[in-house]
């Protein structure tokens, strides 16, 4: 262990009694392997190509076998991952409107092969729709890749935040830089009384979105407080205990936190976080459900979102929250009628 006002200024440990291993100078390692289902899943189904022999589109991923990590040793990272993965497809011809499936195979995407030389197989079931093959192995494969590389890009940026954190003698500065390149979208709530850090307070957001849901209020707000229907939009197991202090974890726990305040039908706010946020650091979220007759209109607010997280932050709110609960609610009208 370092003296007292020795050793390497990245490890803060004239502050720390325990020298507590800060800034994860030492080796550290974060499993990624539920975090990068998920993010496989998001990237991967809903792809979709269209060609003049017709249209294909990803539909499911059917299989994920596999693991990844990222470690951490004096500053810098070092990722891991072998996945085996199965798609499944669908498309229709144009001429014909003629409808087939088929799988994707990708059996070794691992950190020894770029993403280019990783194999990729497209295949179909029996039957017409050769046009639709040879749309997937071309077009289709192309899209694939970009998807694996905005994986990757994601689990080397998205997922790694908080492992490598800024010094004590840098913080100061980057706050300011940060402030100064934002502006006013940068919050000054980076109190300890507005949000929990670890080693050091970090910038944040805050994000506003408003969404219109062709839903009554009590509707809504049962989707986002009921386990089943959490489960039936997110696809994944789920935590939800709908309660003051109760918990919630959803997308096989890439994200959590618990419920500070409920008000039927009318309101909602969270304690919420990303796994890949630094340790124990929580965004408050406020859901606000104004009811239209037949209509609702939801009105978010996040506050102390990390700023590197903010656009990833919207997405997941947009595309796996919002999106996801038009369609079951539509899904639900289908029925109905």
């Amino acid at each position: 262990m370092a003296k007292w006002g020795q050793g390497d200024p990245r490890w803060i440990v004239e502050e720390r009694a325990d020298a507590t291993n800060v800034n994860n100078w030492h080796w550290t390692e974060r499993d990624a392997t539920s975090w990068s289902k998920s993010k496989l899943r998001e990237v991967l189904v809903g792809l979709a190509v269209e060609g003049e022999a017709g249209r294909c589109e990803i539909s499911e991923l059917k299989q994920v076998e596999g693991e990844a990590s990222c470690s951490s040793r004096k500053g810098k990272l070092i990722f891991f991952y072998e996945w085996n993965l199965r798609l499944s497809w669908r498309g229709t011809v144009k001429e014909s409107g003629e409808k087939h499936k088929g799988s994707v195979e990708i059996p070794n995407l691992s950190e020894e092969n770029e993403v280019d030389d990783t194999e990729i197989n497209v295949s179909k079931k029996k039957g017409e729709g050769d046009v639709l093959k040879e749309l997937m192995r071309t077009e289709g494969t192309t899209k694939v890749r970009e998807a694996l590389r905005d994986y990757l890009k994601a689990l080397k940026t998205e997922f790694t935040l908080g492992m490598i954190l800024p010094t004590k003698a840098t913080v100061s500065q980057e706050l300011a830089t940060e402030r100064e390149m934002i502006g006013n979208t940068v919050q000054d709530s980076v109190s300890p009384q507005s949000l929990d850090t670890v080693g050091v307070k970090i910038p944040t957001v805050k994000i506003l979105m408003r969404e219109i849901f062709n839903s009554p209020a009590d509707e809504l707000y049962s989707i986002f407080t009921t386990k089943e229907l959490v489960q039936k939009f997110s696809k994944c197991p789920a935590v939800i205990e709908a309660e003051k202090g109760g918990k919630f974890q959803m997308f096989d726990g890439c994200v959590s936190g618990e419920y500070a305040e409920l008000v039927p039908n009318q309101r909602i706010l969270l304690k919420w976080r990303c796994r890949s946020w630094p340790d124990e650091h929580y965004a408050m979220v406020a859901l606000n459900f104004k009811d239209l007759a037949a209509q609702t209109e939801l009105q978010l607010e996040c506050k102390g979102v990390p700023v590197s997280n903010e656009e990833s932050t919207r997405q997941c709110w947009k595309q796996q929250y919002f999106e996801e609960i038009r369609i079951l609610l539509q899904q639900s009208q289908d029925n109905m009628e």
